[in-house]
């Protein structure tokens, strides 16, 4: 017989990050079971367990921390300090906007059945060695999204397995979009087959409550696509995620605009259907007793506490249901990386993996060339057969988006590591340039800038040969990319995809459509940032003052440390005192 802490915890572990996915059987018991059974020595078994198994200690040390914290504290007194927060919470709370989720029900399945009509009322999924989506009819049996194949079949043996068809996908998923933007031109895409709308506009426009605008626009998208959504109505984007996933497949949930619904609402609800809390942070929090939001309420105090280990004012605005309920597109100065990866079975030939590493470096050059960007840090990601994952980074002087130059930086990363047995490989640019935005060596950056030459802000610039050459240092061995505390994207499922994504992954893109040349008569751009700022001189002083303040000369200083010195532009010392010493009349004429 297994420790109980197996039996439990690591049994939910192996059922993977889908286990709140609409439509699944209610009782989860014997799927996760069969799953845990059908996973004993693997691989992807004995890495599950000993990050359950150091989750495990991570919670004893956490809950003798606890002990310490309470023993002797007024609990009361402790209370009625995060009462006085939770006051001033609910005096903030918003309920002007109405907010909608909507979420295109199994979407990729969709797609497929009308590839395929054959395929309507059968169990299927769509992936390969791991299942992407799942139809409704194979969730009964616990299908579900990042589950492996073999596994799959085990609980539906009559599962009918598809490719994706990744063309398709992406045409349907435009069409949508293009419906849901004649109701919110300013909706925000969280995905391929989902996003936010704010109708509080459309709805006075039109003279439409929520509950018809929304049936509106899911009769719309039917009728153009033949896909059917479920959507979710409330007063912030937190909720209408919650909401969205109440009545699906192809149904709208409207929760009141109520302080007290709202609150009543969120009291049963389960912590992980809450988005940002995963496998993880569920299971610290159920180990200090809390399941629900509600009981974030009764532990109050506890968490005040502990306020380092779980963040006690984002805790009190999940339990009030309180969120943002801003809705904007995503803009492209917003943007930090953009990497592609591939996932495979496992691989340990090398001339195959460099075949992997390839693929991906041409997709890569392909999306940073569609979208317009380059970068200077690359950083390697690879996963071996064991589902451990490590990343490998590398930093050049020069703006690299070609193939040859990511391929050369990526190999240079990986060699060192190999014999291998590797199941993804990937890659990830950061320190981005927008190749549509203006040229970083105008205005004062270009005393400290290490580019040659320089280009009107208002036109697209062109990488240079010498921006093409590679020259780099390497910045470190290794490098943990940045992700979710918890597991949903980062953690390993069986035989390959991260949940929910197919074989070939890519970065979300922003749009990236050309910037028109600027009519504006009334605007000067800022020569330290590059922003356009008001001409009227009490505006354009302030900003300029604000812009060069030391911080940012020590920031650019820092940027081109290495080649100062070889350089004959100003003295930094000098560029300083220049600028300090002007009057902000003086600083007016120079605009």
């Amino acid at each position: 017989m297994e420790p109980s802490q197996e039996t439990a915890s690591l049994v939910k572990r192996l059922a993977g990050p889908s286990i709140g996915k609409a439509g699944l059987a209610k009782d989860q018991a014997d799927i996760n079971r069969i799953i845990a059974d059908a996973s004993k020595g693997s691989k992807f078994y004995e890495n599950e367990k000993k990050k359950d198994q150091e989750l495990t200690k991570k919670i004893e040390q956490m809950l003798k921390l606890r002990d310490e914290l309470t023993s002797g504290a007024d609990m009361q007194k402790v209370e009625a300090s995060v009462d006085q927060l939770l006051h001033k919470l609910e005096s903030q709370r918003d309920l002007s906007q109405t907010i909608v989720h909507f979420d295109l029900d199994s979407f990729f399945a969709s797609v497929e059945v009308l590839n395929n009509p054959e395929l309507g009322g059968k169990p299927f999924a769509v992936g390969h060695t791991v299942v992407s989506t799942a139809s409704y009819e194979a969730r009964k049996y616990g299908v579900r999204s990042g589950m492996a194949s073999f596994i799959a079949k085990k609980l539906c043996p009559e599962l009918i397995m598809v490719s994706h068809g990744m063309s398709e996908y992406s045409d349907m998923s435009h069409k949508v979009m293009a419906i849901c933007k004649r109701y919110d031109p300013q909706m925000c895409p969280a995905g391929c087959d989902e996003g936010y709308l704010n109708i509080t506009a459309y709805c006075a426009e039109h003279d439409m409550s929520p509950d018809a605008c929304v049936e509106h626009l899911r009769s719309a998208v039917y009728s153009e696509t033949k896909l059917t959504v479920s959507a979710g109505i409330a007063p912030n984007t937190m909720l209408a995620k919650i909401c969205s996933d109440k009545n699906k497949p192809n149904g709208q949930f409207h929760l009141p605009f109520e302080s007290e619904a709202i609150v009543a609402f969120m009291g049963d609800l389960s912590i992980r259907r809450v988005q940002g809390i995963g496998r993880v942070s569920e299971r610290l929090l159920d180990s200090i007793g809390i399941k629900t939001c509600g009981d974030i309420f009764t532990y109050r105090a506890t968490l005040s506490l502990m306020d380092k280990q779980f963040g006690l004012m984002h805790l009190l605005r999940t339990h009030l249901g309180i969120a943002s309920n801003s809705v904007q597109p995503p803009q492209r100065e917003e943007r930090k990386s953009i990497g592609a990866e591939r996932t495979f079975p496992p691989l340990g030939d090398k001339q195959k993996i460099l075949e992997k590493l390839h693929e991906v470096c041409v997709e890569l050059e392909s999306d940073m060339e569609e979208t317009q960007w380059t970068g200077r840090t690359i950083t390697l990601k690879y996963k071996l057969d064991t589902f451990e994952v490590f990343t490998r980074a590398k930093s050049s002087t020069r703006w690299i988006s070609k193939k040859e130059d990511l391929f050369a930086i990526g190999q240079e990363l990986l060699l060192p590591e190999l014999p291998l047995t590797i199941r993804l490989i990937g890659l990830r640019v950061t320190k981005l340039k927008d190749l549509y935005g203006p040229d970083p060596s105008i205005g004062i950056k270009r005393f400290f800038d290490t580019a040659n030459g320089s280009s009107s802000p208002n036109k697209k610039r062109k990488l240079s040969a010498s921006d093409q050459e590679i020259s780099c240092e390497t910045t470190s061995n290794i490098e943990d990319l940045p992700g979710p505390t918890d597991d949903e994207s980062s953690n390993p499922v069986p035989n390959g995809l991260e949940a929910t994504k197919p074989t070939s992954t890519r970065s979300r893109k922003p749009e990236s459509k050309p910037r028109p040349p600027s009519v504006e008569r009334e605007r000067h751009i800022c020569p330290v940032c590059e922003k356009k700022v008001a001409i009227e001189n009490d505006a354009f002083n302030t900003h300029l003052d604000s812009c060069l303040s030391r911080e940012a000369i020590r920031e650019a200083q820092a940027e081109s440390s290495a080649s100062a010195e070889s350089r004959t532009s100003p003295k930094q010392g000098d560029i300083w005192e220049r600028w300090t010493k002007m009057t902000p009349g003086s600083r007016n004429s120079r605009k």
